[in-house]
């Protein structure tokens, strides 16, 4: 039996089916900011289907504290995918039978994660390096999901010199792959350098399943003119997202042949207020506070005052001061 931080009953175990199409735009997993609280809000301006911070395999095989937060949802919280990582196919094989018996449908595993805590386990875009192993771990995540209810998120390569990631994506669509998720740029660049949205095209024209782009997906201009040069089902933000979700509704209004405008003042102060209601909801403690102190200043960035509103916020230590804090400069 799973811990119960890491499922809700209520929580519906399969939402039906995933959208992949321009007017579906995603939400990426996002490390330390993509938890309930910001998925809830990301839905709220337009995102179609939300992927979860990623979830250690091992960690949630052995009940690490912590791993149940990364995992909390709401019947308002689908359709959710939750991104696993790991280099074992065990521990990702019932990792996932953990998840589907706990009413999970959907999962991802990250081949593209390049942080050197990640690469030293030889997980995330370590996998890049070894091609079969990788499909050892995909093939282990299918039999345990079923064909189509995992995603890849990759990469181009460990490096300049090592792609691979026509010939693995190809290979795990001839496994069940439900689709791929590309950022393109090799494991060595970061997030250094420009993506190369180009080779998205050439997948796309590989591939016969979805394909969702991601990489310097900035604004939902950004989105949909990728979308428009490379053919890719969808569009996954992620960096665009974390300084601000409106970005999907930006992206939906462009679908629509709307033109974006700018956030007003008390569109932000909507944005920041209703994100603050979801943490003090449903992330008690004080590690929510702290998150808070971190995001306001990049939704609000576009107004004057930011650089002291931030000396502020590194005082603030309650719910209160932070909403005297927006009254102050955010007023009605």
């Amino acid at each position: 039996m799973m811990h119960k931080a890491f499922f809700l009953p209520e929580s519906p175990a399969d939402p039906g089916s995933l959208p992949f199409d321009r007017e579906h735009p995603w939400l990426a997993p996002l490390a330390g900011y993509s938890d309930l609280p910001f998925r809830l809000l990301c839905r709220r301006y337009g995102a179609a289907v939300c992927v979860t911070e990623m979830v250690s395999a091992k960690g949630l095989v052995y009940r690490s504290p912590g791993t149940g937060e990364l995992l909390q949802s709401l019947p308002g919280d689908q359709p959710l995918v939750v991104q696993l990582f790991g280099a074992e196919a065990p521990f990702l094989q019932r990792a996932v039978e953990m998840l589907r018996d706990a009413g999970y449908g959907w999962f991802d595993l990250n081949m593209g994660c390049s942080v050197a805590k990640v690469l030293k386990q030889g997980a995330g875009a370590a996998m890049l390096g070894d091609v079969p192993h990788a499909l050892e771990v995909a093939r282990a995540m299918l039999q345990a999901a079923g064909p189509g209810r995992v995603g890849f998120k990759i990469r181009l390569g460990l490096d300049s010199r090592r792609h691979v990631w026509r010939d693995l994506s190809l290979r795990l669509q001839d496994l069940g792959a439900g689709w791929i998720t590309l950022h393109p740029r090799t494991a060595r660049q970061g997030f250094g350098g420009e993506a190369a949205h180009e080779l998205l095209a050439e997948l796309k024209q590989a591939l016969d399943i979805p394909l969702i782009a991601s990489g310097d997906l900035f604004s939902a201009r950004d989105g949909l003119r990728v979308l428009e040069q490379t053919g890719a089902d969808t569009v996954m933000y992620a960096r665009g997202a974390m300084h601000g979700p409106a970005i999907f509704a930006d992206h939906l209004r462009l679908c629509r042949g709307e033109e974006p405008q700018p956030p007003s003042p008390a569109a932000l102060r909507d944005m920041v207020l209703r994100h603050m209601e979801l943490a003090q909801e449903l992330c008690p403690g004080r590690a929510a506070l702290w998150k808070m102190r971190s995001v306001v200043p990049r939704y609000i960035r576009s107004l004057p005052g930011v650089k002291a509103l931030r000396l502020e916020l590194c005082r603030c230590t309650s719910w209160e001061g932070l909403h005297e804090l927006m009254d102050r400069f955010l007023p009605e």
